[in-house]
Formats: C-alpha cells, sequence, structure tokens
C-alpha cells in the first residue's frame, strides 16, 4: 500500500501558494498591462488568470481528497489529479502568460496539452470519488 501522508499538505500549500499567484496575476493585468496589451491579448493573459485561480482552488480539494480518501487505489487517482492540476496550470497558463506578454504565437501550440491535463485531472479526481 502506498503511503500518500505528505501529499494533502503539499497539495495545500502548491494550492495556496498558486492562488496567491494567480490574484497577483489578475491585478497585474488588470492594472499594470491594461495600457501595454492590446484588447486580444489582455483577454488572453485574463484568461490564463481564471483558469489558474480554478486549478488553485483544485488543488486545494485535493489536498482535502487525499486526507478524507482512506483507500490507496482511489488516493492514487487524487494524487494524480493533483500533478495533473499543476502540468495544466504550467502548460496551459503559463503559455498564455508568456504569449500575451511577448505576442510569440507559436506558444499557442503548447496551451492545449494543458487543457488536455486539466480534462485529465478532473476526470482522475471523479474516479477516485466513484471508486473511494
Amino acid at each position: 500500500m502506498a503511503y500518500y501522508g505528505a501529499m494533502d499538505r503539499f497539495f495545500f500549500v502548491l494550492g495556496s501558494l498558486l492562488a496567491f499567484l494567480a490574484v497577483a496575476a489578475g491585478a497585474f493585468g488588470a492594472h499594470g498591462l491594461r495600457a501595454r496589451l492590446a484588447p486580444e491579448l489582455l483577454d488572453t493573459f485574463e484568461t490564463a488568470a481564471r483558469y489558474h485561480f480554478y486549478h488553485a482552488l483544485g488543488l486545494l480539494a485535493v489536498a482535502w481528497a487525499v486526507r478524507a480518501t482512506p483507500a490507496q487505489p482511489a488516493q492514487a487517482f487524487i494524487v494524480w489529479a493533483g500533478w495533473l492540476f499543476l502540468a495544466g496550470t504550467l502548460l496551459f497558463s503559463g503559455s498564455l502568460y508568456l504569449l500575451s506578454l511577448t505576442g510569440l504565437r507559436w506558444l499557442g501550440a503548447i496551451t492545449p496539452f494543458g487543457g488536455l491535463a486539466f480534462l485529465l485531472g478532473w476526470l482522475s479526481l471523479a474516479w477516485a470519488a466513484w471508486r473511494g
């Protein structure tokens, strides 16, 4: 049986820090970039911050679920969900932040991989709830 004892704290701290960064990014976009970015790039930046924040909250849910679910097979899927939310945040939001700030359109090719990670994370969490 695998031990996930520290994962609840890890995902809670990570979710909290990512939520902090999402709020900071949102404020930066709203106040620091409004006059500097074209409207479509500002919209892209705001989309990145929005999904960044949603999945920071998702990591807080993962932290709770790891602690609340004693069944090892279900815990493994919950932990996978956490890693997928982190990967999705880095790939989806990260690529959109960089695209907005640099204008490098090729970064948009990375974004769908982050979206796929988000989707797989939510499916993994649903599967864990079903199996747990």
